[in-house]
């Protein structure tokens, strides 16, 4: 995967080069601390911020919010280990430092996460767009109808956005210039949280249901997992920052984490207090039944489709890199072989958006296996393998206290959705 002096990186990214040695590392370096911490937050948010309010219903509000900090400190945790490692070795990328572990088994297992958590992610995108993009075209339309137009349709609709425009994009060698368009997902995020809080006034309070369901409680700390998860793309990030350094960089992770765990629990928070247990697995559909031609929730639900249509390809980037590494690893560069990769991607994540019925599922499957395996396993793993202190040392204790529970939150939570799933069809 490495080339003799560079490597790829970055989750959202690939354009970016980072270097492989450490001298090189701080000649390259030219992002500041502000931008660090803007990449940071762009790579943490993503969909997950539509489903956090449905996991505070199923939670309750103090166990929500006990269980997102836990979730922000822990995530916050496992990335300091990932930096003591990349300082201890010099390696930039998570694929690196699977390999400098387990050899190719830890390079493969890196590579297989990444490519599910990308898949998952970019399936939940798709998914946004299939249910939001017909609303979006209602909201412009004063007609009542027999029936489904097909503008109206979701299904087709997102066909013809996924091969008009995420194909081509996700099919170009490099991607660069969707970089720019990165700034405005946070910005999109910011007034939706804006609006969230706003909207909470407006409309009319549904009956409260006080109950907790244990159930699809199970779908809380795998949505958190799925919301929080940005370790594929630190250590580029930490590579590109001026006047680098592991103490540096973690206060710009730290910050970075802060300021998304403060969007989250705002919007997560006052979504919940606009609809308490009516609230929808994707935030915007409760909306939709209660506003439906408000031009506020409009406006929302346009920004957060330009922002999923644009962030698709840029993550389509790192899946298709991870999925050439597990199979094509020692081939050159072939423009079949990269179309064919990407028609196989866009294939798959097209049909889990079809079908899977609820945006929830995805976060509950991919946040309890591959999002779990990134945020909590994998960091302790690697720093229990590589690194020199002593067993007994504190950050090895802590390691293993990072593997342990997210063996635990994974299996637990995967089971459990499992048994939903079978208790929903009984």
């Amino acid at each position: 995967m490495m080339s003799d002096e560079w490597t790829e990186s970055g989750q959202d990214d690939q354009s970016a080069l980072v270097p492989k040695d450490a001298t090189q590392h701080q000649e390259s370096a030219r992002a500041s601390f502000a931008s660090s911490v803007f990449n940071i937050m762009h790579a943490i948010m993503g969909s997950g911020i539509l489903g956090l309010a449905y996991a505070m219903s199923s939670t309750g509000i103090i166990g929500f919010s006990l269980l997102l900090l836990f979730v922000a400190v822990t995530a916050a945790y496992s990335v300091h280990l990932l930096l003591v490692l990349c300082e201890q070795t010099a390696l930039t990328t998570y694929e690196d430092l699977g390999f400098c572990a387990f050899k190719t088994t830890g390079k493969v297992m890196v590579a297989g996460a990444i490519l599910i958590q990308n898949i998952g992610a970019m399936s939940s995108y798709l998914f946004v767009i299939k249910s939001e993009l017909p609303a979006a075209i209602a909201g412009f339309l004063h007609n009542s109808y027999n029936g489904t137009p097909w503008y109206l349709n979701g299904q087709i609709l997102l066909l013809i956005t996924v091969i008009f425009v995420v194909l081509p994009l996700a099919l170009l060698p490099k991607i660069e210039f969707l970089g720019y368009t990165s700034g405005l997902s946070i910005l999109f995020m910011v007034y939706f949280t804006i609006v969230v809080v706003v909207k909470k006034w407006f409309v009319p309070c549904p009956l409260f249901n006080g109950t907790v369901n244990y159930f699809q409680s199970a779908y809380a700390i795998p949505t958190m997992a799925f919301s929080f998860l940005c370790h594929t793309s630190v250590l580029p990030i930490y590579c590109e920052l001026k006047r680098p350094s592991k103490s540096r960089m973690q206060k710009a992770v730290n910050i970075g984490m802060i300021l998304s765990f403060s969007i989250y629990m705002l919007s997560a928070l006052f979504g919940y207090l606009t609809f308490y247990a009516n609230v929808n697995s994707q935030l915007l559909h409760s909306y939709s039944q209660y506003l439906p031609r408000d031009p506020v929730i409009m406006s929302v639900r346009i920004c957060i489709l330009f922002s999923v249509l644009l962030t698709v390809p840029l993550i389509h980037f790192p899946a298709r890199k991870s999925l050439m590494l597990l199979f094509c690893s020692r081939c050159p560069f072939s423009w079949l072989c990269h179309i064919l990769v990407t028609l196989v991607i866009q294939t798959v994540i097209v049909l889990l958006a079809i079908y899977v019925p609820n945006i929830q599922n995805i976060f509950g499957v991919v946040g309890s296996t591959t999002s779990t395996a990134l945020l909590f396993i994998y960091p302790g793993l690697f720093y229990l393998q590589i690194s020199r202190e002593s067993l007994k040392s504190s950050r090895k204790l802590k390691a293993l206290g990072l593997i342990i529970l997210g063996i635990l939150i994974g299996s637990v939570s995967l089971l459990v959705i499992i048994i939903t799933w079978l208790h929903n069809e009984n």
